[in-house]
């Protein structure tokens, strides 16, 4: 008997919002097993350097995801988000990858290590190999989707756990976590300005579709590379 294909329907933006962060919260990276060891003051110094490391390798390149993305753009609303987004990120007061460097030298990595990212893991190339093929050949949609949606809007429910006790437990002063302060409001404003525009060019049920299942994929995504991070420096699984 041949299988019946039934056609999907179009959401409105409430319903295809709430479909978009569904696609997030089964992986989001806030539950992850280092996450959790982070916020409750169970790793060492050490364990953020490796990760710091790891980071770099991750979110260094991102202005240049979003100019490939802002290249490939048709929409002027979009692609001033994209600039103003690139633009904080590398001009706007103290470049953010400088910032993740500092933290990385409070817990006694250098700034030569960091940047050469001659240690990287499988799974970070991995998900910054990702985050370049969404950029480059994706269009601006769906690239959107991934990257900002997906990836960025989930950071302040991530450092809103951690940048705590990395004051209280390890005692951080305010200039080495100002990475994650600065994200935490930052990547709130880039993440809802990301969904809106999600949710008014994807036009037809296919596109919201695709738009969902990429968010689905870049969840899936940053939780591998933060397992492999676990496994290498935690000899955890998971």
């Amino acid at each position: 008997m041949a299988t019946v294909l039934t056609k999907r329907e179009f959401m409105n933006k409430e319903e295809f919002r709430r479909a978009l962060e569904q696609a997030i919260e089964g992986n989001a990276v806030a539950k992850a097993p280092f996450t959790t060891m982070w916020a409750n003051g169970e790793l060492k110094k050490e364990h953020f350097a490796r990760w710091v490391e790891q980071h770099y390798a991750y979110v260094g390149p991102f202005a240049d995801y979003l100019a490939y993305v802002y290249a490939n753009c048709p929409h002027e609303d979009a692609k001033d988000f994209l600039l103003q987004n690139m633009w904080e990120e590398e001009l706007g007061g103290d470049r953010h990858t400088d910032l993740l460097i500092r933290f990385g030298e409070a817990c006694g990595t250098t700034r030569e290590r960091i940047v050469a990212m001659d240690n990287l893991l499988p799974e970070t190339i991995g998900l910054q190999s990702w985050c370049y093929r969404m950029a480059m050949k994706e269009n601006f949609l769906y690239a959107t989707a991934a990257l900002v949606v997906g990836l960025e809007s989930q950071v302040p429910s991530i450092y809103r756990r951690q940048t705590p006790t990395l004051r209280e437990k390890y005692g951080f002063t305010d200039e080495e976590v100002e990475f994650f302060d600065l994200h935490i409001v930052s990547d709130e404003i880039h993440g809802e300005r990301g969904y809106q525009i999600v949710l008014e060019y994807a036009r037809t049920a296919e596109e919201q579709q695709r738009c969902i299942e990429i968010v689905e994929e870049a969840t899936k995504m940053r939780r591998m590379y933060l397992a492999g991070i676990s496994r290498e420096f935690l000899g955890k699984s998971s």
